[in-house]
């Protein structure tokens, strides 16, 4: 049995987002003073006296906006309204009732839905008597609560609970085989389109303005039998061009699921070549210790330019010169051109990442390459790699034993990575490599 689901709507700044970190005792959405911070649904888990529910926090609600973001975060209110066996609708009691709050109460009352009346910023008694104000929208009686102090909370969620009709805990299931799939890369290069189009569905915000999306989005898709959480983020721009509170928030929080996801999948512009941003992108990635592959998103634009094509091709060798081992897929997620191949790519590296190989094998390629290939002689002292051992998985960690580990050079570093990729694979995983002295 699935749990139910639980929307939180409202026009903007009311506190939507701040109600959502309070029920998910996290603060996973962000906050901020400035109003339409919440663009794309955001999903999460909760759970109040032994009964689980998804929560959804949406963008701020404005009905007849002609603006081109805000009718795009409409529509989306909208599809939260149509999944939910709930709705939270929040008020701001210090502002009263609006324009907007009618026309949202008059959407609810056709929506066919369960709501509870929520009226937010109730911080004192003087307000508590203000909120029965918001009686005349006709959603019946107002639940009073200040989400930012935690006041009235659970009295909300026990009412919650009566309305979800107190189904039995559902136990939540650990998929160990689910793959967190971060897709990331610079604004506006299709990375919320490849997941409408995974899904089939517009389940997140995508339009021409970049910068659309700024909380990283969680959606679980199972694609030929293999799950994935499938993690929109904001744009990964240089923080010298970080103006904004919420686009720096934003970066952090973008920073935070590349920490913490298996895969991430880097989206380019086919367009306009791979900049210095992109290669920061993925360094990043890298540095990390995740699974990386690389995205050419807007394929169809230039791969009938054969003079585009080698270009792209010989950057791609120059650029990811000591990081050959990350695999690129080209695309068009707006004509859905191979976009499923990132899918099976993705699943392809993250059983790369989990990879082992027992010491016997290892040491057998070992002895091959001191067999081939002696290390020079440094400083009269003739270094060799006597074993070694993977002493971990996501990410892979090897470790080297050798008479002299300092003197090893760069070069011949790489020349063992080679070797090891050519005999064991690990396609899109960075490798860590350790020295150590055999005593």
């Amino acid at each position: 049995m699935r749990k139910p689901i639980v929307s939180i709507i409202g026009r903007p700044n009311v506190g939507k987002s701040t109600l959502f970190n309070r029920i998910i005792r996290k603060r996973d959405a962000i906050v901020d003073d400035v109003p339409g911070i919440t663009r794309d649904r955001k999903m999460a888990e909760a759970e109040w006296e032994g009964v689980a529910f998804d929560l959804v926090d949406t963008g701020g609600f404005v009905p007849k906006s002609r603006d081109a973001i805000e009718v795009a975060v409409a529509q989306q209110v909208r599809f939260a309204i149509a999944e939910a066996d709930v709705i939270l609708f929040l008020v701001d009691c210090t502002v009263g009732i609006t324009d907007a709050d009618d026309a949202i109460a008059r959407v609810l009352k056709k929506s066919g839905k369960s709501w509870i009346l929520v009226v937010n910023k109730v911080d004192n008694e003087k307000r508590a008597l203000d909120a029965f104000e918001f009686i005349r929208l006709g959603l019946g009686e107002p639940v009073s609560v200040s989400a930012l102090e935690g006041r009235g909370m659970g009295d909300l969620l026990s009412i919650l609970v009566e309305t979800l009709g107190r189904p039995q805990k559902e136990e939540k299931i650990k998929d160990q085989n689910l793959v967190k799939l971060a897709v990331i890369g610079k604004p506006n290069v299709g990375k919320s389109t490849f997941i409408n189009v995974i899904l089939g569905e517009e389940r997140l915000l995508v339009t021409e303005i970049p910068g659309t999306t700024r909380d990283a989005v969680d959606v679980q898709v199972c694609v030929d039998g293999h799950n994935f959480l499938l993690i929109d983020t904001a744009g990964m721009r240089r923080r010298s061009q970080i103006k904004e509170n919420v686009e720096y928030y934003s970066h952090l929080r973008t920073h935070r699921v590349v920490e913490e996801c298996d895969v991430a999948s880097v989206f380019l512009d086919a367009e306009e070549g791979m900049t210095q941003q992109d290669m920061r992108v993925i360094r990043e990635a890298v540095e990390a210790r995740k699974g990386i592959l690389l995205v050419v998103n807007k394929w169809d634009l230039v791969e009938k330019d054969t003079e585009r094509v080698r270009q792209w091709e010989e950057t791609i060798e120059h650029r990811l010169t000591g990081m050959a081992y990350i695999p690129v897929v080209y695309v068009s997620c707006l004509k859905k051109l191979r976009v499923k191949n990132v899918l099976d790519l993705a699943w392809k590296i993250s059983q790369e990442r989990g990879k082992r190989i027992s010491s016997p094998k290892l040491n057998e390629l070992i002895e091959d390459m001191n067999r081939s290939y002696q290390p020079p002689a440094v400083q009269g002292k003739r270094v060799r790699i006597l074993y070694g051992a993977q002493v971990g998985v996501k990410p892979p960690k090897v470790v080297f034993f050798s008479n002299y580990p300092h003197l090893i050079k760069e070069s011949y570093k790489r020349f063992l990575e080679n070797k090891l990729r050519a005999k064991f694979g690990f396609e899109g995983v960075p490798i860590s490599f350790l020295f150590k002295k055999k005593r």
